[in-house]
């Protein structure tokens, strides 16, 4: 084992960044990526193990992360993935600290957030890549002697050969070059006086980077009027300590809470429809698809996947392993709807009884596709509605790639967005704007009592003229007949 020393440290030329590597992470997120996403940091910024970093004047929001580091020990341009590991030298212990107040102005680059004097510490201790297996590593970071992340690489979303192989694509990748491989869930913000300690070890061989230990100041000299200054929302900070519970803001409360999906469960499809249309909105059904199950209303919230058109070099580079199709069906959450759009391609299926089968243990309220099913008695069987456009054998590969998720996409002839409340039966499917879900909700369930009122006086003999719609004089008898209960 090697120390990591300063003359080492200048013959730094990249450092290079994933932006999320971890599984725990993306599940903090609420979001996993289909493919690894980099921004780069200063060589400036790198430091060794007994120093310090600066907490910028004017900030509040300076967090550690914790990650492994890769150093490169010979040049690589577009190596293979079996080949990819072969070209790192050593691994280490990193801190990719960022200060989230001025995160605003990167607009995506982490130029300015991440790339501070001090913002990089690595080491202390080099480990020689060829004698660990790149997924059997630990990372650990400790603030103030707590230990406040664990994880090892068998959680990776992405291998490091992957983002070894995918970096090299498009540059060359030099000896001493940095690559800092995310972090895992944990990371948090840290204030002066903090000692934070990241260590990278392979606890089958014992091999250790060492604890990297680096001291929280407090900086003296505000930012200058004549560049951005500091700025943080409350995004901002959930964003920083993991959560917005960490982060002391109260949860958002859920759109559809249990009352207002009582509301919409207990009036008709069409009379949500209806009022829907007072307000102008007639594209908001989802037409053409019918049920595996009769008798049972869904009603939750938005999941959003989209397939594209089937190209052989993008399934072969989306449409294998960890696929979007399966990574937003094991993201899943209680309520959920998943819509698909399927571009109303009737092909293939986009849905068979496995995957439909994860969604219902994951507690999704129903699944929705413009496309096709595969295994269909198989669904059908199964506790969770599925709405379809046709069953179909074939696999997606035929017909379609899975793309995107928790984006806004049509299926149906309706545009859906993540979010957006889904109320589906038998007779329909309709997508409810959040905004509009309470009033409309108050305004069907009225609507159903008036409704219940003319039903009973047309069936007490009373002709319809006058009644349906009522003017005033049965306006001011079904008053009446709501104050005496009627309709409850």
């Amino acid at each position: 084992m090697q120390p990591l020393d300063a003359a080492a440290l200048k013959g730094t030329g990249k450092v290079l960044a994933v932006h999320l590597s971890y599984n725990s992470r993306a599940a903090q997120r609420g979001r996993v990526p289909a493919n690894p996403s980099y921004f780069m940091k200063a060589s400036s910024s790198l430091s060794l193990t007994g120093g310090t970093v600066e907490r910028p004047a004017g900030t509040e929001l300076l967090a550690f992360e914790g990650e492994v580091a890769l150093v490169i020990g010979k040049p690589a341009r577009r190596v293979g993935l079996d080949e990819a590991w072969s070209y790192v030298g050593a691994v280490t212990a990193s801190n990719d600290l960022g200060v989230y107040d001025i995160k605003y102005a990167d607009k995506g680059s982490n130029i300015r957030s991440k790339s501070g004097d001090g913002f990089t510490p690595v080491g202390p201790n080099l480990v020689p890549a060829g004698l660990v297996d790149p997924a059997g590593l630990r990372i650990r970071t400790w603030v103030n002697g707590g230990l406040v992340q664990e994880d090892t690489t068998a959680d990776l979303i992405f291998p490091f050969a992957q983002i070894v192989a995918d970096l090299s694509q498009l540059m060359t990748l030099e000896p001493g070059d940095i690559i800092l491989t995310g972090t895992p869930a944990g990371s948090s913000v840290i204030v002066p006086g903090d000692v934070v300690e990241v260590e990278v070890d392979s606890p089958a061989t014992g091999l250790s980077s060492g604890r990297l230990s680096t001291t929280v100041t407090q900086g003296e000299v505000p930012f200058a009027e004549f560049g951005n200054t500091p700025k943080v929302t409350d995004k901002d900070r959930e964003d920083a300590y993991g959560s917005a519970e960490a982060a002391g803001l109260a949860p958002k409360a859920p759109v559809l809470t249990e009352e207002l999906k009582a509301k919409l469960a207990s009036v008709a499809t069409a009379t949500i429809s209806g009022a829907l249309r007072k307000r102008g909105l007639n594209n908001v059904s989802i037409d053409g698809l019918q049920p595996t199950k009769t008798g049972r209303k869904v009603i939750g919230t938005a999941r959003t996947l989209r397939y594209v058109p089937n190209r052989e070099d993008l399934f072969k580079s989306h449409g294998g392993g960890y696929n979007a199709q399966k990574r937003i069906i094991d993201d899943l959450n209680e309520g959920d709807v998943l819509v698909m759009e399927a571009r109303g391609e009737k092909g293939a299926g986009t849905l068979g009884d496995i995957l439909a089968l994860r969604a219902q243990i994951r507690g999704a309220a129903g699944v929705i596709t413009d496309g096709g099913v595969r295994d269909l008695s198989a669904v059908a069987g199964l506790d969770i509605p599925a709405f379809y456009a046709t069953a179909h054998p074939a696999v997606l590969g035929r017909k379609h790639v899975p793309w995107d998720t928790d984006i806004t996409v049509a299926c149906g002839g309706a545009t859906v967005q993540p979010g957006d409340i889904i109320i589906a039966d038998e007779d329909g499917i309709l997508v409810l704007p959040p905004s509009l879900a309470e009033e409309i909700a108050d305004e069907a369930v009225e609507q159903e009592r008036q409704d219940t009122f003319v039903f009973e006086m047309v069936k007490a003999g009373h002709q319809v003229d006058g009644l349906f719609p009522m003017n005033a004089d049965w306006l001011a008898k079904y008053r009446e007949w709501t104050a005496a209960g009627g309709g409850q």
